[in-house]
């Protein structure tokens, strides 16, 4: 169309120049000039008339419905698409608790060569159960959110320089003059995995109860239990299995058996250096908590207030105040505050959450079990980002 356009355009040029030099020489047009005027003025019309065409057939197209028109399901994103793959999986799950359907039909949720189920006897509990499992026990367990994690298989070495260590030194130097090197000599931290397992039963009236969230409940149950256990390894440990912050020994020790001063919370505060504050928390039990709440500082302010703008609710000298069931309270010897930057602990998960529904062991209690299996180990790598207040 543009070059029909153009075309018209020069066509009326060349016949206004013709008129033009008659005009100019104030005669008639000759019998040529008549001839080529009516030859431009018959393209014109036919130009002018090709254009109105063309335009009316592009007003009839938008009036007109074609199949192009008819809305198109638009193609789903992948959060869209996994929504609805946790959907499914969700109500599938549920359906194989309530035991509306059968082992086998379970394991149609996901078949067992993809690799994104745990099987029992033919069932599959969706990964999406599991997943939502790991992440309540984060969730609900900062001591290890906060912490270093590694998900190997195996014996992990990781190594690391000690805190007294002059592994790399710097020095004022001359021109033309060689640096004299150093070399320091690192340890290593090992990690290997320990297996742990925790039940939970769900009572099979609480089942039939078609109003209750049951797969919420499964969820929160295990991560819970599952919590409970991690961090205790975590803060208290057990002899020759996961040691977790037990073995921690930069801190300080009260001078009494019964109670912390308000100055033996600054030292443990202060024990820690500045480059490690930024992150670091404190660790005690409820009672320890209370405890605390009634120390003052030299002009009178309490050291720890209730503060809404923390993770945890309470603040201590600025930091977060976490506590714990776990810890254990002001007694003799007793490891009752830690405080500092969790990424010195390191967590090593062998392998994932294994989840399984135990449907027939416990029917003469009324009830269905649930299991989860998990391998890990937890050790400190740098004392220099924790440390521990022990009771005299």
């Amino acid at each position: 169309m543009k070059e029909l356009v153009e075309k018209k355009n020069d066509l009326i040029t060349r016949a206004e120049d013709v008129l033009n030099v008659a005009k100019a020489e104030k005669r008639e047009l000759t019998e040529d000039e008549a001839k080529e005027l009516a030859e431009i003025r018959d393209n014109v019309r036919r130009i002018v008339e090709t254009l109105k065409l063309d335009d009316d057939f592009r007003e009839i197209e938008k009036m007109e419905v074609k199949e192009d028109d008819v809305p198109v399901e638009e193609e789903k994103t992948e959060e869209e698409e996994m929504t609805e793959k946790e959907i499914q999986e969700v109500r599938a799950f549920e359906n194989f608790i309530r035991g509306r359907v059968v082992h086998e039909r379970a394991g149609e949720l996901t078949p067992a060569t993809s690799g994104t189920g745990i099987g029992l006897g033919g069932a599959l509990i969706p990964e999406t159960i599991v997943n939502y499992i790991i992440k309540k026990v984060y969730d609900i367990c900062p001591i290890l959110d906060r912490s270093q994690k590694f998900n190997v298989k195996g014996k992990l070495e990781i190594p690391y320089y000690p805190a007294d260590s002059q592994a790399i030194t710097v020095a004022y130097q001359n021109e033309f003059v060689q640096m004299s090197s150093s070399s320091g000599s690192f340890d290593t931290v090992e990690l290997t995995g320990f297996l742990a397992g925790a039940l939970t039963k769900i009572s099979r009236s609480l089942i039939n109860n078609v109003d209750f969230d049951i797969v919420g409940f499964v969820v929160d149950e295990m991560a819970y239990a599952i919590k409970r256990f991690i961090e205790h390894e975590l803060l208290v440990g057990t002899t020759n299995k996961v040691t977790g912050l037990s073995t921690l020994s930069n801190g300080i020790t009260t001078a009494s058996a019964s109670a912390i001063t308000a100055d033996e919370v600054v030292k443990l505060h202060d024990s820690i250096k500045d480059e490690f504050q930024q992150n670091a928390i404190w660790i005690m039990s409820p009672a320890t908590r209370t405890a605390l709440r009634l120390l003052k500082s030299q002009t009178g302010y309490y050291l720890l207030n209730d503060d809404v703008s923390t993770p945890f609710g309470t603040s201590l000298l600025g930091k977060p105040v976490y506590v714990s069931d776990n810890m254990p309270n002001i007694a003799t010897g007793a490891n009752v505050i830690y405080y500092g930057d969790m990424r010195g602990l390191a967590t090593k998960f062998n392998e994932e959450i294994n989840i399984e529904v135990l449907r027939e062991r416990y029917a003469d209690e009324h009830a269905v079990g649930v299991i989860g299996w998990f391998e890990f180990d937890s050790k400190v790598i740098d004392e220099q980002q924790l440390a521990v207040m022990t009771m005299a």
